[in-house]
């Protein structure tokens, strides 16, 4: 028992960061899907050494530069894994008319203008809602930022659960995905992750941060419903995106006017 569930979490790890694994791991379908209860656990991994890098750059440079590190160190612990996602969909939503277009461009590799943009003001406002925070109480940002990474990728992980996964039109470049909703036991395993994350900075007021995010998880879900009937992989990878980002906004409104 304990070995499978290793065997998840490792699998989770391999598939969203370039941490390596000092064993063999096998692979299956089922696996995959059973390891979405540790998607967000693997966020929480992200979310520590993201902190760390932020504070220990901090220290040897200013905020500003700690900032930029630490997301170029998010980069490359993750591969850009969503953000490539991200970009995909600004691309595929932004240039196509019709599922069956949105689907095509959304499995061009290249990257076009939507995307370019897209990306671009995505870091520019993390970058700043981050400065923003750590203005205020540098301590308290590094939890939110643990928080953050551990929320979004649980937000982004529901979307199994509450929509429909859009098959790929051509099937012999799907790439491998965690599609099946388990049971209610493994989604509180996963939520659980964010319980953890809440423990590091135990402010009430970052509930509704949380809600805001969700909030953006609702509507992109319904946008996504209405163009292509459900989700994909890289649905997935834009919503951990945005909802990352509208925790952060969503902990200065509340550290603003509450």
């Amino acid at each position: 028992m304990i070995k499978n569930e290793l065997i998840y979490f490792a699998t989770a790890l391999m598939f969203f960061t370039r941490i390596p694994v000092p064993f063999a791991v096998p692979y299956s379908s089922d696996i995959m899907n059973r390891s979405q209860k540790y998607f967000a656990w693997v966020g929480l991994l992200v979310g520590l050494i993201n902190a760390g890098v932020l504070y220990l750059s901090y220290h040897l440079f200013n905020l500003d530069i700690a900032i930029v590190l630490m997301m170029i160190s998010s980069v490359l612990l993750t591969g850009a894994f969503h953000e490539d996602g991200f970009t995909d969909v600004c691309d595929s939503f932004g240039g196509g008319y019709g599922k069956e277009k949105i689907l095509t461009i959304m499995k061009d590799s290249r990257v076009g203008a939507y995307g370019a943009v897209g990306i671009v003001l995505l870091f520019a406002l993390k970058f700043f809602c981050i400065q923003a925070l750590g203005n205020i109480d540098l301590l308290k940002v590094l939890g939110i930022i643990v928080l953050a990474h551990t929320a979004s990728r649980f937000i982004s992980g529901t979307m199994i659960y509450t929509h429909q996964y859009v098959t790929d039109i051509d099937v012999s470049k799907s790439k491998p995905l965690a599609n099946t909703p388990l049971d209610k036991k493994s989604l509180l395993v996963s939520f659980i992750s964010v319980l953890v994350s809440f423990l590091l900075i135990p402010d009430w007021r970052l509930v509704f941060a949380f809600a805001l995010a969700y909030f953006g998880k609702i509507c992109l879900g319904w946008y996504f419903k209405k163009h292509i009937g459900g989700y994909t992989g890289d649905c997935l990878g834009a919503v951990q995106q945005v909802t990352e980002v509208l925790f952060y906004l969503g902990t200065i409104i509340v550290w603003k006017f509450i």
